[in-house]
């Protein structure tokens, strides 16, 4: 091993304080342990995202006015990056601290025992970790994930190291399960050392404290700088050996990864149950990431297991490594992807198998991790959200190795270990808090002409039941409101957009490629984009003829045609509908150019239906009439020429509409989502080549 001595050009950035006093609560409770919180939350090389736990003790008065000292403990599953001050569990202290003088206690009698502790009703179940706050005998304690610390903690020689940085004033406690024994042997550290400033639990993290929270968050970021200083003075000149692969070019690399991912994609899905999710993928190329995936010691470092328990939830006990090169080229890649998340499969339900206990249900057993030499890392998870949480996880992963590496080697837990912690119930009690997915979670749905009127209200419905949604529309400024006025509303990642003339292929298969960049595929494709135009023939021009054929026909067609590339790449099914029109099936007076190209939509996917069967791709259409709200086509001059088609005011025309359906009603673009909604749902798993007429009844477009 090489390490090169530390100079003041290569020195890592220590941990920022970030302490403001003219900002800081007054106060030293709550309020303050919130600010600490995440202030410390604000740096993930410090606390893991949704890891770490924070704590304060206060005197309240309870409901018979009466005071009681309160423990204050993050609650279980939030992030402390974010927490508010209601995101804590208030506990009486003084019905916790008489545990510290038990022999023993299972996690069950624990949560039971503290769960009759609550201070106050309605707050969150506390922290898995709750009793080492309660144990150490301080006012504010710190529990967090800091990078430099658990580089140390997953060294052989990690309590020598510690000892070495930190002399007497820190202990070291040797990895086991969070609960009632660690919490119980780091309150007895402290408490016999009173000279004590910090314990390190090996495998695991950090404990600090202090007396005022602004104490706590000072001595937590000194302890870690003093970490952070003896890596970098032993780093090495050639991190992970150096590199064996060198990275592909930028526009080269996007054209293998939008080739391969849907295959990662479509292999990760579960099973081949309509039932199973899909997945939503996401990618990092940044240099840290780079630097790790091309380099030797990549395959096997790779493998050696988590960094953190906190990560094995979010990333499972190891990533699936590609065993492919660049100059191998693309083919191999392909067969590379698809053959590795088989083997992963495989893998990992041996070793669920061989750990499992009775009443264990396995998860998915697909990778959440996929590193590619070359091309860099890709993350799963069951939306937007999940993957990102997997891939920052990931990158706390990379440096805690690479520091490791410097000091003599990285290990982690045993394989038994890491099945205890991923498959632990008090992990599982928080897994079960999440709400039930919605019936397109996981799914990613393309929508053309979404930027306004029935494709909007489309994109809208489908993001409320889970779906990710990318918005494809000639108007780009339109198409981004609407994806960030859906990102505003359903969270992290749920919309995109990208601008796309549908009758240009280049830029159809631009939108695709897009897409499969953005989440990693497409499942849902709905052909919604359209224009309309009204005249006798005698008055309809050949370029009114043909834009109508190109927009409303050919541009349906290759829509389509790459939703069949994609989709069938992933291999999983897929959903493609059609918005045509009343004029689909109806004839349309002074609308010939219109409403032959509509006919021609429908006759297109009654057509796909048919090829695509075989491959689980389900094409269907919905047939809508006079939809004026919120359409950018009849604000333009389409409505005044259906109204003189009539022989009526352009401002009577809904009323026209109304009137000429049997249910006497108009057609909202919200009816017509629901339609889409349910085609592409598991819902209509049966339906192929099926037409859905929403026009409230008009009885010359009834389906014969």
């Amino acid at each position: 091993m090489t390490t090169q001595p530390q100079n003041e050009s290569e020195t890592q950035t220590l941990p920022v304080n970030r302490w403001n006093d003219a900002e800081a609560p007054t106060s030293d409770g709550l309020a303050s342990l919130t600010y600490r919180s995440r202030l410390l939350g604000s740096d993930r090389t410090l606390v893991n995202i949704y890891g770490g736990n924070t704590s304060t003790k206060s005197v309240e008065k309870d409901h018979l006015g009466r005071s009681v000292t309160v423990l204050w403990v993050k609650g279980s599953g939030s992030d402390i990056a974010s927490i508010t001050e209601k995101g804590f569990a208030g506990l009486k202290l003084d019905e916790v601290t008489p545990l510290f003088d038990r022999a023993a206690m299972s996690d069950e009698e624990m949560t039971a025992y503290l769960d009759r502790t609550a201070f106050e009703v309605g707050r969150p179940r506390q922290s898995i970790e709750t009793l080492l706050h309660a144990f150490v005998p301080a006012k504010h304690v710190d529990h967090t994930h800091p990078d430099a610390i658990i580089a140390i903690a997953c060294t052989p020689t990690g309590p020598g190291i510690m000892r070495e940085i930190y002399g007497e004033r820190a202990a070291w406690v040797d990895y086991i399960r969070p609960g009632f024994t660690l919490s119980q042997q780091i309150g007895a550290a402290v408490r016999d050392n009173p000279n004590l400033e910090a314990v390190v639990m090996g495998k695991h993290g950090l404990v600090t404290w202090g007396d005022t929270s602004k104490e706590s968050y000072e001595k937590t970021l000194r302890i870690i700088g003093e970490a952070q200083a003896y890596l970098d003075a032993h780093r090495e000149a050639q991190p992970f050996g150096g590199a064996a692969v060198q990275s592909v070019p930028e526009s080269e690399r996007e054209a293998l990864l939008a080739r391969v991912l849907p295959i990662l994609r479509g292999a990760m899905k579960a099973n081949s149950s309509q039932n199973s999710r899909p997945v939503i993928l996401s990618l990092d190329s940044s240099p840290e990431v780079m630097e790790f995936v091309n380099s030797h010691a990549a395959a096997t470092l790779s493998q050696v297991g988590a960094a953190c328990p906190d990560h094995l939830v979010h990333t499972k006990r190891v990533p699936m490594y590609l065993n492919w090169t660049p100059e191998q080229g693309a083919e191999a890649l392909v067969a590379e992807a698809a053959g590795g998340v088989a083997r992963f499969k495989a893998e990992y339900e041996a070793y669920f198998d061989e750990n499992k206990q009775s009443g264990d249900v396995m998860f998915t057993p697909s990778p959440r991790v996929v590193l590619i030499p070359g091309l860099g890392m890709v993350n799963s998870g069951p939306d937007a959200m999940g993957a990102e949480v997997s891939r920052q996880l990931y990158i706390r992963a990379i440096q805690v190795m690479k520091s490791s590496s410097s000091l003599g080697g990285f290990v982690s837990l045993s394989a038994a270990e890491s099945y205890a912690i991923e498959y632990w119930p008090l992990e599982l009690y928080k897994l079960s808090l999440k709400p039930a997915p919605k019936a397109l979670e996981g799914h990613i749905a393309l929508v053309t002409g979404a930027a306004s009127g029935i494709g909007r209200a489309i994109a809208t419905r489908l993001s409320a039941e889970g779906a990710h949604i990318l918005i494809a529309d000639l108007n780009a400024d339109g198409g981004k409101t609407v994806a960030d006025d859906l990102t505003k509303l359903r969270g992290f990642r749920r919309a995109d957009s990208v601008s796309m003339n549908v009758t240009e292929e280049g830029q159809v298969q631009a939108a695709f490629r897009h897409a499969a960049l953005t989440y990693g595929g497409v499942d849902i494709v709905v052909n919604n984009a359209g224009i309309a135009s009204s005249a006798p023939i005698e008055e309809t021009s050949l370029e009114m003829w043909n834009r109508n054929q190109s927009i409303l026909s050919t541009g349906y067609f290759l829509v389509a045609k790459e939703a069949f590339i994609m989709m069938k790449r992933q291999a999983t099914g897929g959903n493609l509908v059609f918005i045509g029109s009343k004029n689909s099936v109806a004839a349309g007076k002074n609308a010939a150019a219109y409403s032959t190209a509509k006919a021609a939509e429908l006759h297109l996917a009654r057509c796909l239906a048919e090829e695509g069967g075989a491959a689980g791709i389900r094409v269907n259409s919905v047939l809508p009439d006079g939809i004026l709200a919120g359409s950018s086509i009849w604000d333009g001059k389409w409505r005044a020429e259906r109204a003189a088609t009539y022989g009526i005011d352009p401002d009577r025309l809904e009323e026209f509409y109304r009137n000429r359906t049997t249910l006497k009603v108009n057609v909202l673009p919200e009816d017509i989502a629901e339609a889409t909604f349910w085609l592409a749902s598991p819902a209509a798993a049966k339906t192929t080549g099926g037409v859905i007429t929403v026009d409230g009844g008009v009885p010359t477009a009834y389906v014969r």
